[in-house]
């Protein structure tokens, strides 16, 4: 496995021993704010708690190597290296929903390093449709009647635990939209 995709998560600063692993212990929030204690399995096994990340923006997006528009991941690796040092975070959630991912995470991790040298943190392939979705999404639903309809669906979580918006598949990371409503959520936050 090469280097980059370890140094993932301690590049962000995401590992957060001990947590709950898939988020089984978040506490409840109030409704449209993200509940606290969320967690993903990181692309190499480690825990991404997403409270680590309160007081930044988090643009989340769930992907597939296997996608028609899996070359957006050259542009949120552009968007991320545009806005990290400002505190934006881009979180990829691999998913197999659509039936478009490879077969396992190191699958994943690899393609993701040899094809994009991506420097973002990067969940574990995770389910984000239906009754399975991950608690992230489960809430994203329920709260905010957003679903992934298909792979590269992008959600910006403001700094404080709001959503600031939601993108289709088509739209594209370094997108006019999704930058001035990550500068917006720079700037409130």
């Amino acid at each position: 496995m090469h280097r980059r995709v370890f140094a993932l998560a301690a590049l962000a600063g995401t590992v957060a021993l001990g947590a709950t692993l898939g988020g089984a212990r978040a506490q409840a929030a109030s409704g449209d704010r993200l509940p606290q204690g969320l967690t993903l399995r990181g692309i190499t096994g480690e825990t991404l708690a997403l409270d680590d990340w309160r007081g930044r923006p988090v643009l989340v997006v769930n992907t597939a190597s296997r996608c028609g528009f899996t070359r957006q991941y050259d542009e949120m690796q552009a968007l991320y290296e545009r806005f990290a040092d400002r505190g934006l975070v881009v979180l990829a959630v691999p998913s197999n929903d659509f039936n478009q991912e490879l077969a396992d995470d190191a699958a994943v991790a690899e393609f993701c390093e040899v094809n994009f040298g991506l420097t973002f943190p990067m969940a574990g392939i995770t389910p984000v449709r239906g009754a399975q979705a991950h608690p992230l999404y489960a809430w994203l639903a329920r709260a905010h009647g957003f679903a992934p309809r298909w792979n590269f669906n992008k959600v910006l979580i403001g700094a404080d635990g709001s959503v600031r918006g939601t993108w289709g598949s088509m739209a594209t990371p370094t997108g006019r939209a999704i930058v001035q409503a990550v500068e917006g959520a720079l700037a409130g936050a």
